[in-house]
């Protein structure tokens, strides 16, 4: 399977389904992201722990096992697979890579009711359902709590610049004040880091995104 760099899953981990949901996993149709082929390869996770694998309509079969603490074997009759999780919902399954730090991330197209091919389209969905709504929800229930948190620095790529959060290991979130130079920061759109973006208008930040 082909895997990428992704620095999204980290961030999401957290609303990660465990890998032991068996209902969830098998018997869907999970579609292999691969943005450098043509072809469409779809794994099927089987009840008796067979794999099936269609190759653009054409299939092989392979084997699959739950070996706990969220690690998946995939074998097949030349090569054997260890995989940990890295992020699983209803919609997409985003395998690491033992010893790597890449993801091979699986589409659930039925469920997700949309075409996700490339990876800017998984982070896309990932923050836009898991950072932007969440974040929206948090600056209603935390909003007391982040106006009187603490001064957090932040390097950017505008310079340096503070937001007040309830914890330090904290990102910026939707409604997070924010200062540069002991004043409000200028509206803008700011780099905290690889594809790591917020936008702030009066000090405020507006809006998460990942471009």
């Amino acid at each position: 399977m082909k895997t990428y760099l992704s620095n999204i899953i980290p961030r999401v981990k957290r609303y990660s389904e465990k890998l032991d949901n068996m209902a969830l996993l098998m018997n869907n149709h999970w579609n292999v992201l691969d943005e450098e082929s043509d072809r469409r390869m779809v794994y099927i996770f089987r009840e008796n722990k067979q794999l099936l694998i269609s190759n653009n309509g054409r299939v092989t079969k392979a084997n699959w096992e739950y070996l706990g603490n969220n690690s998946l074997l995939i074998e097949n009759n030349q090569d054997s697979y260890l995989f940990n999780l890295g992020f699983f919902d209803k919609n997409i399954l985003a395998l690491k890579v033992d010893s790597k730090n890449e993801y091979a991330f699986l589409i659930n197209e039925n469920k997700i009711g949309e075409v996700i091919n490339t990876i800017e389209r998984v982070n896309n969905y990932l923050v836009n359902r898991y950072i932007q709504n969440v974040s929206k929800s948090k600056t209603k229930e935390n909003k007391q709590e982040i106006s009187s948190g603490i001064l957090v620095p932040f390097e950017t790529d505008k310079g340096r610049i503070e937001a007040r959060l309830p914890y330090k290991d904290h990102f910026p979130i939707q409604g997070v004040k924010v200062l540069k130079n002991g004043k409000k920061a200028p509206t803008g759109k700011y780099k905290l880091g690889f594809m790591h973006f917020i936008h702030v208008k009066d000090g405020e930040v507006t809006k998460v995104s990942i471009f």
